[in-house]
Parts: structure tokens; sequence; C-alpha cells
């Protein structure tokens, strides 16, 4: 696999193509959360609780937008006082009816599986809200069946967009009463961006630049990157999802205690201990949404000095873990666990990062896990030379 370093701070590899297009719209994440709170309370979002509490709260939505779904059911966290799902199929399911609130959401307008939920609410009298671009077929439906409706703004990519999808159903949930967080929490959250965003502009160069280290140390691995708590599992999804879509680079998502029970497996496997063994990694925790890692030296390093390199082929792909903490909301059991992955992981050769997901509120910390990753996935693709213009919508796979 090919890594080309240099391209990160080349500035004119960086100011052309589809790159140059996409970092404006990551870097305006911060002003797209303010953008679609007055977007979802003039579209009349609080309407929804007039007829009070509901029974339960479904976000419909597929591809990126289950993300949003993701999303609001970590930040209502199991405190929440009525069950907040998602649901990410055609039609609905069989228990949802008048008691219940239908969120609606997808970056396309056109999702045949949204679509297709939102007709079968309507027909079983459940409250609706949608969120779609103007001129698409969820839009006109929403207009048919007469339920609020907040529009995407401009025509932006699919990967730049999960902030406008996300901040209407907390306003929503905010209003139905089933979400409580502060009324300041959105701000903060546009706040953290933009200070993602400066820390990872493009003229920031590698070494200073988190997203850009981040990226490099994940280039050539296999990232497994792990939540110590439900938001950031969410924000784990989220990074892996955001790896795919812009970067074309494959990814596991997990956290601690589940998956991880099962994924810890893979630590012995052949991207672990199976290939490379003897070779001990530490790790360092990372400040803020900086990046910690470590890098332990050969265990017989006279050996590897003389061996013969040129029949040296390509290193094999290895494991690379990626831990999101989330100091505060972790329980003690997860924090021991943490460290016993980072020891065990030491133990196997596999090299660590630990990230900190900070702030006051929950939406705060995953705009600050999330924001790095968008311009982690942005970085990681200009060093590998993938375009990330390309687009599987042609297929029938966008929504």
């Amino acid at each position: 696999m090919y890594i080309d370093e240099a391209a990160l701070d080349d500035p004119a590899r960086l100011e052309a193509g589809s790159v140059a297009d996409l970092l404006p719209q990551i870097a305006s994440a911060g002003p797209q959360i303010r953008h679609s709170a007055v977007l979802a309370q003039e579209s009349g979002f609080a309407r929804l609780a007039a007829d009070g509490r509901p029974r339960a709260l479904l976000v419909v939505g597929v591809g990126g937008a289950a993300l949003a779904a993701d999303i609001l059911a970590a930040v209502a966290g199991p405190a929440s006082p009525v069950p907040v799902l998602g649901h990410h199929a055609h039609g609905l399911p069989g228990w949802v009816g008048v008691a219940d609130v239908v969120l609606a959401v997808s970056p396309t307008g056109t999702s045949a599986e949204v679509l297709s939920a939102v007709e079968e609410a309507d027909r079983r009298g459940a409250r609706l809200a949608i969120v779609a671009p103007p001129d698409t077929p969820l839009a006109h439906l929403a207009a048919v069946v007469g339920a609020p409706w907040v529009p995407l703004p401009g025509a932006r990519p699919a990967s730049s967009v999960l902030w406008s999808l996300t901040v209407p159903l907390l306003v929503a949930a905010r209003a139905l009463g089933v979400l409580r967080i502060e009324g300041t929490a959105i701000e903060a959250a546009a706040v953290r961006l933009e200070d993602v965003a400066t820390r990872c502009r493009s003229s920031s160069e590698s070494f200073v630049n988190p997203a850009k280290t981040l990226a490099l140390e994940l280039a050539g691995n296999l990232p497994l990157v792990w939540g110590t708590s439900a938001v950031t599992a969410v924000a784990a999804r989220g990074a892996v999802a955001q790896l795919a879509a812009i970067a074309r680079y494959p990814a596991l998502a997990g956290g601690l205690p589940h998956p991880a029970h099962l994924q810890i497996g893979l630590f012995d496997g052949p991207f672990g201990a199976g290939t490379g063994a003897g070779r001990g990694v530490g790790s360092e925790p990372g400040a803020g949404i900086g990046i910690g890692s470590g890098v332990g030296r050969a265990t017989d390093d006279l050996e590897d000095f003389f061996r013969d390199r040129a029949e040296d082929s390509e290193p094999p792909l290895r494991l690379r873990l990626v831990l999101l903490r989330d100091p505060g909301a972790e329980r003690v059991e997860t924090i021991r666990q943490a460290e016993a992955v980072v020891a065990v992981a030491a133990e196997r050769g596999i090299r660590v990062t630990e990230l900190r997901a900070e702030g006051a509120d929950p939406v705060e910390r995953l705009a600050a896990v999330l924001g790095l990753f968008d311009f982690t996935a942005l970085y990681l693709a200009l060093a590998l030379g993938v375009d990330p213009a390309q687009t599987l919508a042609a297929h029938g796979l966008g929504h």
C-alpha cells in the first residue's frame, strides 16, 4: 500500500480536486449546527410536543442517516423516559401507532426505505417530522402528509451533512421531553467543531495537526475503533463510517464492554499476534482531541539491523487499536477493562492510540471526536490517492 505522506503538507494537492471541494464542507460543521437549529425551530419541530410525550420515539434513516438515530439514542441515554430507537428498513415495526413519534431523515430525500416508512406512519396516525433536501420525493411527501419539514441546506455531499440531520432530532426530542440537555449544548457543540476545524486546518503541518497525525497512524493498518461509553461507542461507528465513505478505508467499530468481548479475539489472529509478534507497543493518552501513541522497539535490534532487506516485501496489515475515552462517563469496570486491553495489546505488539472526548455535554463530546475523524478521513484519502468524490449512489446505494 503506497502512502504519500508529503501530500498532506503540499498546498497544491490540498487546494486541488475533490479534497479542496470537501474540506470547506467539513470545516463548516460548526455553522451547520447553528443553521440547522434555527431551521428546526422555524419548521415547527417543537409542535410535535403539542400532544404530550410519546410512548416511543422512532428515527427512520438508512446509510449515513442511521448514525443520526444512534446519536440521539446515545445522548438520551438509559435515563430517557421513553425508548429512542432507530429503524433502517422498509415500512415500520408493527407496534408503531398513534401514541408514537416518527422522525424521518435522509440526506438525498430519495430513500425508498424512508419513503415507505413515512407513508406507513401517516396511515397509522403517528406524529411525523421530516429532514430532507428541497425538491425531493421525501420533501414532497412531507407536504402531502402535513408533517413539519426541515430542509437540508444547499447541495452538500452526504458525508458532510450529519449535523444537519442530527440537530433537528435533538430539537424535537428536547421539545418532547425525551432529551434532557442544557439549552447551551448545541451551541457548545458548534464551538467545539470550530475549534477542531482550526486545529485540523489544511495549512497546519502534519506534526501539529491531530487529524493528519491520526491519518498517518491509521494508514497501512487495520483500525479497530472502540468507545468506552455509549457516547464514544456511537462516535466509533461514526468514525468507521467516515473512513469508509471518504477514504474508502476499512475499519471495525466496537466498544467496551460489548462487543469488545468478541473482537478482542482479533488480537491473536493474523492481523494481531499472528504476524510480526514480538514487537512491544505502548500507548499514551491524548489530550482533548490530541493523539497519543507509542512505538516499541524490536526485541532483537542487532538481528534486525543486519538482516537482508533486499527481499523485503510489503509489511503485513496489522491491527491498530484506537480507544475513544470518555472521562467522567466511564464506569469503573470499563476503566479497568480499558487498562487491561491496552496491556494485552502491548503484549501482542499492537499499537494503541487513545483519544479523549472532551466537553461538558454528550453532544459536545460527540462533536469533538466526530469532527476529528471527518478531517482524518479526508487526509487519509489524500495520502492514499483516493478520490472522495467517487460515489456508489449510481448503484442505488446512496440514501
